[in-house]
């Protein structure tokens, strides 16, 4: 009976420290995009009169919301 409760209370102080998904590595993602200025660094094309850092900057936001979402999705446990 002793060996269950030390087997729990491991699993409480440490709950992700088991979480190894693959999924995992999207995340890196939203991490890297920004820190690529070249793709961003620039006044044309421009898109309904923003120039390419305002909508790239709104792109790579909601590129961050849907990986964040999808890996989510992947790796909660139900």
């Amino acid at each position: 009976m002793k060996e269950v409760c030390r087997d729990r209370s491991r699993k409480a102080r440490h709950p992700r420290a088991a979480d190894k998904s693959p999924w995992n590595w999207l995340l890196f993602i939203p991490i890297v995009l920004p820190l690529v200025t070249v793709w961003y660094n620039a006044d044309s094309p421009r898109l309904l009169g923003f120039p390419r850092f305002y909508w790239m900057q709104l792109a790579i936001i909601a590129v961050g919301v849907g990986t964040t979402t999808l890996v989510y999705q992947m790796t909660k446990r139900r």
